[in-house]
């Protein structure tokens, strides 16, 4: 690996020695210091590809430091370390953006291989590379190859510090709330709230009370009063996810709200100012819906200032390689298993696929190769593809590839009964593994006792 800046940050001689000696020993420039304040300056002197502070140091601590950090460049991974850790302060250190947090004593061997996964998520400081920011949890990255989709992310990123809405489409599963998520972390309201609202899985009534809050007494059931989000997000974005599915009604009074840059509460008497960025998610064609009556043509307007549209994962292969090394990565780390590898075949296999639940249906996938593989490598049988998912699965298939899902209908038995194996023959922790119903899994089960009349599998 080419040498990597990294800064260290620890009041102890002997742990920043061995950092250093640890780190120079796999080829990175390192520097150092005694303190908070000093590691802040030195950053902000020159660029690192990644820092590593001690928690507990004089004039700015670790936890300080982590946040100055993040607010001057969020794509930078910062690896806590301390030897005072609670829960409490590791959740805390997540919740600000650290990349991992390390109790010490700590083998040199586990640095180093923290070192290596927080490198490989970090683009580098001189390079010009596209910024990756991570997300809420810290572990959600946008990683793409393909060059349209860099464009799009170039786009959200001339435009995030502007106070433009912005429509963002795509199918589902494809990442849209992160793509809203990096033009909020790219924008000049980076500091202020991100907030988040399904359209879709609230009925009419109580989505104009989440959204916009309501007075004691207002209705039936309103005992105290309530801020609604986009008061929450004030000074911030807002992301209303599935916009599509807001009810005609209320899209008349989100458009004044984006109109006016005012509130009205449920039940209440005066308008509210509010200074919000709005961005706003679907997965359906809005012009149709427009000439169909179903979304307001003025709002639909309102909304489409800046349009960006996410391509869904068929239309860039050359992601699948790249997203599949994440997510190996992550549900190992997750799982407290060692980092796996993919087959070739598996590989192969997954890059035929139409994908219809796109990068998220990828993810599945993968979390479940990672956990039911018991060899160095997960392979295609690990992976569990639904045979629906494969090319040829519809009618009038070409026999080679009938022989293909044949064999995919073996490995799909062959994982039920290892499933079943691992789990002593419980139905619900079994199908939980495999990422099916327990419903499906009977389902199965009674197809296989009624092929040849008897299965080796429990009943």
């Amino acid at each position: 690996m080419p040498a990597r800046p990294i800064l260290v940050a620890d009041d102890e001689p002997g742990m920043r020695n061995a950092l250093f000696e640890a780190l120079t020993r796999q080829g990175h420039a390192v520097d150092l210091a005694e303190n908070g304040l000093d590691a802040l300056e030195k950053f902000q002197a020159q660029p690192f590809d990644l820092v590593i502070t001690d928690v507990r140091m004089p004039r700015m601590d670790g936890m300080q430091l982590l946040r100055e950090i993040k607010k001057r460049s969020s794509r930078v991974p910062v690896i806590v370390v301390t030897g005072y850790g609670t829960v409490e302060n590791a959740v805390e250190a997540m919740r600000e953006g650290a990349f991992d947090y390390v109790l010490k004593p700590f083998s040199l061997d586990l640095i180093e291989e923290i070192v290596l996964r927080a490198l490989g998520q970090a683009p580098r400081a001189d390079s010009g590379a596209l910024p990756a920011p991570l997300m809420d949890n810290g572990d959600r990255p946008i990683i793409t190859r393909d060059e349209r989709l860099k464009r799009i992310l170039d786009m959200a990123r001339s435009v995030a510090s502007s106070q433009a809405t912005i429509l963002i489409g795509g199918e589902s599963g494809t990442g849209k709330e992160l793509l809203a998520r990096f033009i909020h972390h790219h924008s000049d309201r980076v500091h202020g709230p991100f907030v988040a609202v399904n359209c879709a899985s609230l009925p009419e009534g109580l989505l104009e009370s989440e959204l916009f809050g309501h007075e004691k007494g207002s209705f039936t059931g309103a005992v105290a009063r309530k801020t609604g989000r986009f008061e929450l997000a004030d000074g911030g974005t807002i992301l209303l996810d599935e916009i599509s599915e807001m009810d005609i009604s209320l899209q008349a009074k989100l458009l004044r709200v984006l109109q006016e840059g005012e509130i009205d509460r449920v039940g209440g008497k005066n308008p509210i100012q509010i200074n919000v960025r709005v961005i706003a998610t679907t997965n359906r064609h809005l012009k149709t819906w427009v000439a169909e009556g179903k979304f307001r043509e003025d709002l639909y307007y309102r909304l489409n200032v800046i349009p960006l549209t996410i391509p869904p994962l068929r239309e860039r292969p050359g992601d699948i390689p790249v997203l599949t090394d994440f997510f190996l990565t992550k549900y190992a780390r997750v799982n407290n298993l060692p980092v796996k590898t993919l087959t070739r075949r598996a590989l192969h296999r997954l890059e035929s696929l139409r994908w219809p639940g796109n990068v998220r249906e990828l993810e599945n996938i993968i979390a479940r190769g990672v956990l039911l593989a018991r060899a160095a490598e997960v392979d295609l049988p690990d992976l569990f593809i639904d045979e629906a998912e494969a090319p040829g699965a519809a009618s009038g298939a070409s026999p080679a590839q009938a022989v293909e899902l044949t064999t995919i209908r073996e490995m799909e038995r062959e994982m039920i009964e290892r499933a079943l194996s691992e789990t002593d023959g419980n139905r619900t922790h079994a199908a939980k593994i495999l990422g099916i119903s327990v419903r499906t899994l009977r389902n199965k089960l009674a197809e296989y006792r009624g092929e040849n009349g008897q299965t080796g599998l429990a009943a």
